[in-house]
């Protein structure tokens, strides 16, 4: 089996018997080795000896008053929620069902990072096996941010922050500058005959996705993978070119453009041409077993909206597919929510 995502920290859990994924002390020591957490050199006393404590002992319960003893404020707010999110993997018994209850309890304060982070660990768990690199480059939209640019024809998805920093050099070179290159341009797009390589290079997120009937067709099999494992519920996800169906009665925005956008297309508006030249890929999800989507949608699809923002970045909110699919209450009851 090909190993992929290491930075995921998807060898520091071991498998519950329900195939997810337990909260174990190296789990929690790396969140904790983590340079968001790791004392600055100005931190005071106290905080390094929490920071040590905490290494030592993931799993310790701290007293109020060994917080209100830290120095800075901001500190002291930044260990407020760590140890919050902390609280809650450990009282869901899984990664997995951590994440169902952040989503349909709310997240709090909790950082976006952290969010990406989980999701990243919930992938790596639910593509074990996968051997398609296009189907794991697809599965990256939905926890790292992309910058979208077209050439000839083309859609192309290239991570965001690997742009953002091939911009900062070119920015810093004269020569670079005038050329007036694109760095996406400088990145490989994954396709046939370099996919081997995705292997090696998984955890540096430089490849670029191609948003073509073969990339768009990755993506619906990561949507699958990814509800299937969370919910517990079989779909199949199909790219289509339009939504033809005058009587559609649900849909997810895959971002928040694309639930502004289905938002205005469900009250009847017409989109204007900009909003129109967002839309990068639509597709159709239907229920394997129709009694598992809630009576209001049963035997009639629900569509899936992806877009980009006005600054062309696509920051994927898969957390939309667990708290606004149409699943019968039942169903999920049986993954672990509350109806």
């Amino acid at each position: 089996m090909r190993e992929f995502w290491v930075s995921s920290g998807h060898h520091l859990t071991r498998r519950t018997q329900q195939g997810e994924l337990a909260v174990t002390d190296a789990l929690l020591q790396a969140y904790l080795a983590r340079p968001e957490l790791m004392p600055p050199e100005e931190a005071c006393r106290a905080e390094r000896r929490l920071h040590a404590a905490l290494l030592a002992e993931p799993r310790r319960s701290v007293a109020p008053d060994e917080l209100e003893a830290l120095a800075d404020p901001d500190a002291r707010q930044n260990w407020e929620v760590m140890l919050g999110f902390r609280d809650r993997l450990l009282a869901a018994g899984s990664v997995e069902a951590a994440y169902r209850h952040l989503v349909r309890h709310g997240a709090g304060h909790l950082p976006a990072l952290f969010l990406d982070q989980v999701v990243h660990l919930i992938l790596r768990n639910a593509l074990d096996g996968c051997d398609d690199p296009s189907v794991l480059r697809a599965a990256e939209l939905m926890f790292r941010p992309q910058r979208v640019s077209f050439h000839e024809g083309a859609v192309l998805l290239a991570d965001d922050e690997i742009i953002e920093a091939r911009e900062q050099v070119a920015g810093r070179s004269p020569l670079l500058a005038m050329l007036g290159r694109e760095p996406v341009g400088e990145l490989d797009v994954l396709n046939p005959e370099n996919g081997w390589t995705y292997w090696s290079r998984s955890d540096a997120f430089t490849m670029v996705l191609n948003l073509d009937p073969a990339g768009r067709a990755a993506v619906a099999r990561t949507i699958e993978a990814w509800i299937g494992h969370l919910l517990h519920v079989a779909v199949l996800v199909e790219p289509v070119a339009a939504i033809e169906d005058r009587e559609w009665r649900w849909f997810v925005g895959l971002d928040a453009e694309a639930t502004r956008i289905g938002n205005a297309l469900w009250s009847g508006s017409t989109l204007d041409e900009d909003s129109r030249m967002r839309v990068l890929a639509l597709f159709r999800l239907t229920f394997r077993d129709p009694e598992d989507a809630d009576e209001a949608v049963r035997g009639h699809p629900v569509y899936l909206i992806l877009a980009m923002t006005p600054d062309r970045r696509v920051r994927m909110k898969p957390q939309n597919l667990v708290a606004g699919l149409p699943v019968r209450a039942g169903r999920r009851a049986s993954a672990g929510e509350n109806p």
